[in-house]
């Protein structure tokens, strides 16, 4: 990949970039700026990013944990980690009370990157919850003892707006959207900005849509950059200026079972997400 090729990944909204200055050191950690990644439309690079921007922000130095919210395990999958095999997973800490999440939580082989891993175990949670007294919370009372310990925790959400994903919004202080530039899309959104408003006045008044983030974009198509150019129109600032556009090294990842930025460092999709990691180390100041 050249280096133009790189550059590539950000100005493609049409706007001119913003200024990001390169991240400091930090001297001490935590507590963690909790952000779900969230869109109840399955196949919009969620998982992707929420592997890919916690290792590029662990490769600034940032402590940073990723809760798999899946029951499919694809985050988990895609750190190379068994978790068909796995004994203990989030679905344990949210429905058994005496297991602490250091019984589940895992080292990934990316320095400064833990993982809570999930398997199919945890479909069977919205059921066993439902009857449950503060059910909403259950997510939040199970991570809280390690905030301290990470600066950010990126939870990945199941592509539906059930149970999980509410225990999810009531818990993060910021929402990020990856969305695909196509017309379903953008109906999502609307769909899902209705379920965080409902959740912040009924739940978690602190919570907010932080970034909107442009996936698999397709640069040779039309339908993607009008669909882009309405989501700025409607999101504005929210929209990340980075871009992840569409490239084979993505699926080579997931086989692989390890971040881009360690796969294949030096490749566009590689940088966009360092691009991305800086934008949102600017966006919370840490």
């Amino acid at each position: 990949m050249t280096d133009e090729a790189d550059d590539a990944q950000i100005g493609l909204t049409g706007r001119p970039p913003r200024h990001i200055p390169e991240p400091q050191p930090l001297t001490s950690h935590g507590p963690a700026v909790v952000i779900s990644m969230c869109n109840q439309k399955g196949g919009v690079g969620k998982t992707t990013s929420t592997i890919n921007l916690g290792a590029a922000l662990a490769e600034y130095g940032r402590r940073v944990l990723l809760v798999d919210l899946d029951p499919q395990g694809a985050l988990s999958a895609g750190l190379g980690v068994p978790h068909y095999e796995l004994t203990s997973t989030v679905h344990n800490l949210m429905v058994e009370p005496r297991v602490s999440i250091d019984e589940v939580l895992i080292n990934t082989r990316v320095k400064n990157l833990d993982l809570v891993p999930s398997n199919i175990d945890l479909s069977a949670a919205e059921i066993q919850l439902v009857n449950e007294v503060g059910r909403e919370q259950t997510l939040a009372r199970a991570l809280h003892p390690v905030v301290d310990r990470y600066d950010y925790i990126l939870i990945d959400c199941q592509p539906s707006l059930g149970l999980l994903t509410v225990n999810a919004l009531a818990c993060s202080d910021a929402v990020i959207i990856p969305t695909e530039c196509e017309y379903f899309s953008l109906r999502g959104l609307a769909l899902l900005t209705d379920t965080v408003d409902k959740v912040r006045d009924r739940l978690n008044p602190r919570l907010a849509i932080n970034g909107i983030l442009i996936t698999r974009f397709d640069t040779r198509t039309v339908n993607a950059r009008e669909v882009m150019a309405r989501v700025l129109e409607r999101f504005g600032d929210l929209v990340f200026d980075t871009v992840i556009t569409r490239t084979v090294r993505f699926p080579e990842t997931s086989v692989a079972g390890e971040p881009i930025t360690t796969w294949a460092p030096k490749s566009t999709g590689a940088q966009a997400y360092r691009s991305l990691a800086r934008e949102v180390i600017d966006r919370f100041g840490k």
